[in-house]
């Protein structure tokens, strides 16, 4: 979607933040990437965080997920779209709020993985017995609105690979 990106800024979220930050640094180096990534709890911080845009001014936002919550995921997608950066997130409620587009795990399948799990628990299963699972299903969402908003053009190759356009 935005073909010239370079700088990147994230926004981390929740006690896993630190992890993410050692994982995606050197891939975005291996990517020729700039990241600078913001770990943020609180409203204020995220507010402060889109603050600290201006003067940066990435090119993109990768919005990880995190315990962000239902109003905080509303002021992220409304940040992103008042200082017109193109964000990317990894879970489809942020894109049905508004936000560009994202990609993750279905969490409808994940959420039906884990019924499956404390099925087998109750039934008796050890917990430790029981394989780790990956998850295998993953879902592309792009809001055209939001595209649009953003003086974006949809690739037909990306469009053709969605698994839900939002208009």
């Amino acid at each position: 979607m935005v073909p010239g990106a370079i700088r990147v800024a994230v926004l981390a979220a929740g006690p896993r933040a630190t992890l993410r930050q050692n994982e995606l640094e050197p891939a975005a180096r291996a990517m020729g990437l700039q990241i600078r990534v913001h770990t943020v709890s609180t409203g204020g911080e995220i507010e402060a965080a889109f603050a600290s845009f201006a003067g940066a001014r990435p090119d993109a936002v990768l919005v990880g997920g995190g315990n962000i919550s239902q109003d905080q995921r509303i002021q992220v997608v409304q940040l992103a779209s008042r200082h017109a950066l193109p964000a990317i997130y990894v879970q489809r409620p942020f894109v049905e709020a508004g936000g560009l587009m994202s990609y993750g795990t279905d969490l409808r399948e994940t959420s039906r993985q884990a019924g499956i799990y404390v099925g087998r628990i109750l039934k008796g299963a050890k917990p430790a017995d029981l394989p780790v699972l990956q998850p295998t299903k993953f879902e592309l969402l792009i809001n055209l609105k939001a595209a649009k908003a953003l003086g974006l053009t949809v690739p037909p190759a990306l469009l053709s690979r969605t698994d839900e356009v939002i208009e």
